[in-house]
């Protein structure tokens, strides 16, 4: 899990200073992706409609929230407070970091003169992705701690996350709302946040364990 911090990190600093800087390569990888895929979103309403459907209410950063939230509740509920706190404190720092991040880099969204959809704020990171990133990150995590080894269920919520997580990176650039960059950007930087929990969470055990 370090390692995987420590990687997703520097990919996304690395990534940071590629759309700051305005790398042509990656710009144009971007433009030429988004023209692709919105011509064909633009062709097709009906699958428009459903992209838009999945983005705006199954997999919206609200969604994901009142989720994350529920497995707060329920953690508190069963007196595991310090996890509580953790998944709680995880998920607004996340919050808190994909929104100065907007602000910084303030990185304009695709313009289409054919629109499909729209969208407020800054593009990168996209906030839908790093949402649902962390979310389900966190929430797969916290069920391992408690279910893994004996509920055969998990595989089933693993391919959910992993549907959720890379659908609504998909939606976001299909309705031309975000460049591709965007979406990587929030998946790597809402997995570095969740391995950062399980890294600090574990280390904070560790030392409550020994001053027992």
């Amino acid at each position: 899990m370090r390692s995987s911090a420590v990687v997703s990190g520097v990919l996304f600093v690395l990534l940071l200073v590629l759309v700051a800087a305005g790398w042509s390569p990656l710009l144009s990888f971007d433009r030429s992706v988004a023209e692709d895929l919105h011509r064909d979103a633009v062709a097709r309403p009906g699958l428009t409609d459903l992209n838009r459907f999945l983005s705006d209410w199954v997999w919206d950063p609200w969604t994901m929230r009142a989720l994350a939230t529920v497995a707060v509740l329920l953690l508190w509920w069963r007196r595991e407070r310090v996890l509580a706190l953790w998944v709680a404190g995880t998920s607004l720092v996340a919050v808190g970091l994909q929104q100065g991040l907007k602000y910084l880099v303030g990185r304009d969204r695709p313009a289409w003169p054919d629109p499909v959809d729209s969208a407020r704020y800054a593009a990168f990171p996209s906030g839908h992705a790093m949402t649902a990133m962390v979310t389900c990150g966190l929430l797969l995590w916290v069920l391992a701690l408690h279910w893994r080894s004996e509920w055969r269920g998990w595989s089933v919520l693993a391919s959910v996350a992993v549907v959720s997580v890379l659908g609504v990176g998909w939606t976001r650039i299909y309705l031309g709302v975000h460049w591709t960059s965007d979406v990587l950007g929030g998946w790597l930087l809402g997995w570095c946040c969740v391995a950062v929990a399980v890294l600090t969470y574990r280390s904070a055990g560790r030392r409550m364990g020994e001053t027992r």
